[in-house]
């Protein structure tokens, strides 16, 4: 990364696919496969590495990474909503329980 984008790390993309397809690579230089990733995956890293040689891969780059940034942020409130609407649902099943044996406890002692 410092070879291709300087030694300051802030102004290194969170992705490059060249590198990335470069560095995990087997099989010489078809790169026919790319270690962990499935086949859709390296189409689809071969396709963004295209795209970044037609203009300025800084730019796609910084455009990914901040696509990035987002689809992180958009994760974390899921799952903090998730989270919240998890623990919810566990209180309302722990109280429709206790109502539930307190109703069977009615019943059995009428």
């Amino acid at each position: 990364m410092r070879e291709i984008y300087g030694d300051n790390p802030l102004t290194h993309p969170e992705f490059d696919p060249n590198l990335w397809m470069e560095v995990g690579s087997f099989g010489g230089p078809d790169k026919n496969r790319v270690d962990g990733l499935s086949n859709t995956t390296t189409e689809n890293l071969r396709a963004a590495r295209s795209v970044s040689t037609v203009g300025s891969s800084q730019s796609v780059s910084s455009t990914q990474s901040k696509e990035f940034v987002t689809l992180q942020q958009h994760t974390a409130q899921l799952t903090e909503k998730y989270d919240h609407l998890s623990a919810e649902y566990a209180q309302l099943k722990a109280e429709h329980a206790q109502q539930k044996a307190e109703y069977a406890q009615q019943k059995g002692g009428s």
